[in-house]
């Protein structure tokens, strides 16, 4: 039998230091969970649980990618005035950035607590009990969507937002919610330029407290919609903007686990 040689052992130890194959995992189990209580607990380096599509604009482009958004409905002069005036809320709020996560993600805060307050969490007692019943539903994918714009907090509701299943058909989640994290737009933001006529400017009145930013969640099923663990889900989002616009943007499921 030949002995191994010194490029053939560098290639078995490849996969060792290469870590998990990336995909969403729907329901996790024990080599998952400890590869993520692991980093957490600073044993490893840290498993991607999410992925953050960032919609900001920088010189003309997304920062996503210039196909971050392609028009669903509305044409393609949706995305041109998006692109252009990214921060001219009086058109409608902008989606500023999408982050998806499953159960993974928030076994990892699970972890983050339990090594804070100087307990082991092991991979077994994670899967079971009161740490399962806290995580999503098995088959269940979060998708919290920055909005940056909104008129009121009541137009929270306007949204809507849907996944393309593998057949072509809209979906739509299970349940939807919101973080209490809404505000007035930063200050540090550009605001849009006032309407000016030939003799007068029009300013915002003082008393106005809006536009406002903060994060929808949205709860979806993929496997239900056909779609594989590691797919590119293709997500339709229409703002609250009296207007035909909607837009796609599309997520790769094989970036986190």
């Amino acid at each position: 039998m030949r002995k191994p040689t010194q490029l053939m052992a560098l290639l078995t130890l490849v996969p060792l230091l290469s870590g998990p194959a990336l995909a969403w995992v729907p329901q996790l189990d024990e080599t998952v969970a400890k590869n993520v209580i692991d980093g957490a607990y600073g044993r490893r380096a840290l498993v991607p649980t999410f992925l953050t599509v960032d919609l900001g604009v920088k010189d003309g482009q997304f920062v996503a990618g210039p196909q971050a958004v392609t028009a669903f409905a509305g044409g393609a002069a949706c995305v041109d005035g998006w692109l252009a005036a990214p921060t001219d809320y009086s058109a409608g709020s902008r989606p500023a950035a999408l982050t998806i996560s499953g159960q993974a993600d928030q076994l990892f805060f699970q972890a983050q607590d339990a090594r804070d307050s100087f307990k082991n969490l092991s991979a077994a007692d994670a899967l079971t009990g009161d740490y399962a019943s806290k995580r999503l539903d098995n088959g269940e994918l979060r998708v919290d969507i920055n909005v940056r714009g909104l008129p009121t907090e009541q137009a929270r509701n306007a949204y809507l937002v849907r996944m393309k299943g593998k057949d072509g058909k809209l979906v739509a989640p299970v349940r939807s919610t919101y973080v209490n994290d809404f505000k007035p737009v930063d200050a540090g933001q550009p605001a849009p330029a006032p309407a000016t006529t030939a003799t007068a400017t029009t300013t915002p009145a003082t008393t106005a407290t809006g536009p406002y930013q903060g994060t929808l969640v949205y709860y979806f099923e993929p496997l239900k919609a056909g779609l594989a663990a590691g797919a590119k889900m293709d997500l339709l989002i229409k703002t609250e903007a009296d207007s035909d616009c909607a837009y796609s943007v599309v997520v790769d499921l094989s970036k986190f686990q």
